[in-house]
């Protein structure tokens, strides 16, 4: 039996002791450099946080269009039954009355969006449904831009000028708690 050298007892292996250090510093290049997209929803300002009773105001039923979402995600508009197709249209009379009907807003700064679904109701449907009601206002803005400063309401008009629409037409939206599932009032 031949005896074995000591260049046959070595054989091809690759240090992988710096392996470790080298993955170490490329996750931690990923980690640094990778931006995360956060998921972006309604921005809605919130009331700020308080211990203090609220004062339960009574309010005109002439004043509230409400809304409710049910869990078959159909629509009850001021009590009556109503499609999302209809909702913009029906916001926008609520809100300006401009035949001046008893039933309707006294005037748009008096007027109240309340918004009440179901836990059943689809995110989908709620979804449309605030898309509506801000589309309601969003045409309303652009309407009393255009009458009185001859340019459509946008990011680029004044804050003064958007001062002054958002005052004659302050968009209030008030959402109530979610009811359980297929407990519609």
């Amino acid at each position: 039996m031949a005896k074995k050298s000591s260049k046959d007892r070595l054989t091809n292996e690759i240090n992988a002791g710096s392996m470790a250090d080298i993955a170490f510093l490329l996750l931690i290049f990923f980690l640094v450099t990778t931006t995360i997209v956060q998921d972006k929803g309604i921005t809605v300002k919130l009331p700020p946080w308080s211990e203090e009773e609220v004062d339960a105001t009574k309010l005109k039923t002439r004043n509230v269009f409400s809304v409710l979402v049910n869990a078959q995600n159909q629509l009850l508009v001021r009590d009556e039954p109503a499609n999302i197709e209809q909702l913009k249209d029906r916001a926008k009379e609520f809100i300006m009355n401009p035949r001046g009907q008893e039933d309707l807003a006294e005037k748009p700064t008096k007027a109240i969006i309340s918004l009440k679904n179901d836990r059943g109701t689809n995110y989908e449907t709620y979804l449309e449904v605030y898309n509506e009601l801000k589309a309601a206002y969003n045409e309303l803005w652009d309407e009393e831009a255009q009458s009185k400063y001859g340019t459509e309401y946008s990011d680029k008009m004044p804050r003064e000028q958007k001062k002054a629409i958002k005052g004659k037409i302050p968009f209030v939206l008030s959402e109530a708690e979610p009811t359980s599932f297929g407990e519609e009032k």
